[in-house]
């Protein structure tokens, strides 16, 4: 999938235009909220100081939107090589495993400082390992990589519910979840870290996972537009017969792409399993997978627009649970109702306003014109 060309700067592509789209979203829902009775200008009111009127506030927005720039990244490298990873839910599950995998083996045995990095690498792995299937299949044997990402989101929460009920259960328990990590498979809360400068900061499931989003920001960043193979993505997903022109096997770069897509999507499970949870268990990707999907279009595939769009989503989740508390009219089902707005407005009509825009922007810098003189 590419972005149309274009005569716009980039302020307008990845500033203007999704801002210009939210608001069109917002306007939208007022529209419903004002038809069932409630307020919309309260309800923003509220969202918006729900969202970041307090530390305690902040602290919850950011943990929702680490999970969801793993996810935007995800589709968004996916994106680059012309693929179209719906999957992230699975892989993101996969991920979950790996890292609880780890932790539970080794948790009684590797101090922290071991420990972690490992279970961070078996998410990245594991989120790798379950995308590469569907690139195989794609690349060498003509499946949809669509279809076949759709279906693998199945299988690994089949695979999860199985593991989980006759492997990894606590014994004893009827609950599908494993025993509690030890302290040396966690990630201290970002509370803990800043006490440690002394710093104090609300308590919130914010946690460490949230600088090893930033640094996948920068690595995504330097990989799609300062390496070699990233230049053969981008060229694989522009034009694929060009590639091939250019010495570029498709499929290999198609095996490549998945294999960074499905371990970004794996990290997940960095910041739920090993920084909030604790504990491996059921339904903690809690459709993040998809949600990184009107991520990466939002932030139109670029790393600093995904973690703006993510800070958008998670203040969405966050804002949006206070209004369902707040005012009882508007359910949570209404705040999806929103979200699912936003997403409308940011994919599949991303470029409705941009013909007005293009227009108006190429009159205002459009040079005056100079009236040649006259000879007599």
């Amino acid at each position: 999938m590419s972005a149309r060309p274009s005569q716009l700067p980039r302020w307008i592509e990845i500033g203007l235009l999704p801002i210009l789209n939210v608001l069109l979203a917002l306007m939208v829902a007022g529209l419903i909220l004002w038809t069932i009775g409630a307020d919309p200008f309260d309800a923003i009111v509220i969202l918006v100081k729900g969202a970041f009127g307090s530390g305690y506030a902040w602290g919850y927005t950011l943990y929702y939107a680490t999970s969801f720039i793993f996810t935007g990244l995800a589709v968004a490298v996916a994106f680059h090589a012309g693929l179209f990873n719906i999957g992230g839910e699975g892989q993101a599950v996969l991920g979950g495993l790996g890292a609880g995998a780890m932790a539970l083996a080794f948790d009684d045995i590797l101090p922290a400082p071991v420990l972690v990095p490992l279970a961070i690498l078996a998410s990245a792995v594991f989120g790798a390992a379950w995308a590469i299937v569907p690139a195989y299949l794609q690349a060498y044997r003509g499946s949809h990589i669509v279809i076949t990402t759709i279906m693998f989101n199945f299988l690994a929460s089949s695979l999860m519910v199985f593991l989980l009920v006759d492997v990894f259960r606590d014994p004893g328990q009827m609950s599908t979840q494993s025993r509690t990590f030890t302290e040396a498979a966690t990630l201290p809360e970002m509370a803990t870290v800043f006490s440690w400068v002394g710093i104090k900061i609300p308590s919130t499931p914010l946690n460490l996972s949230l600088v090893w989003a930033l640094i996948c920001c920068v690595l995504v960043t330097v990989f799609i537009w300062r390496s070699r193979l990233g230049y053969e993505i981008r060229a694989t997903g522009l034009s694929p017969r060009a590639a091939i022109y250019a010495g570029i096997k498709p499929a290999h770069v198609t095996l490549i792409a998945m294999a960074i897509s499905g371990a970004l999507a794996g990290s997940v499970g960095v910041n739920e399993i090993l920084g909030v949870q604790h504990r491996l268990l059921l339904e903690f990707v809690a459709g993040a997978g998809f949600t990184g999907i009107a991520v990466a279009l939002m932030g139109r595939n670029h790393p600093f627009g995904i973690v703006l769009a993510s800070i958008l989503f998670g203040a969405l989740y966050q804002g949006g649970a206070e209004i369902a508390f707040e005012i009882p009219t508007i359910t949570r089902e209404m705040i999806i109702t929103i979200q699912g707005l936003i997403i409308l407005f940011s994919g599949a009509l991303a470029y409705m306003n941009r013909p007005w825009v293009e227009r108006l922007y190429l009159r205002l810098t459009a040079s005056p014109v100079t009236e040649a003189p006259v000879h007599g």
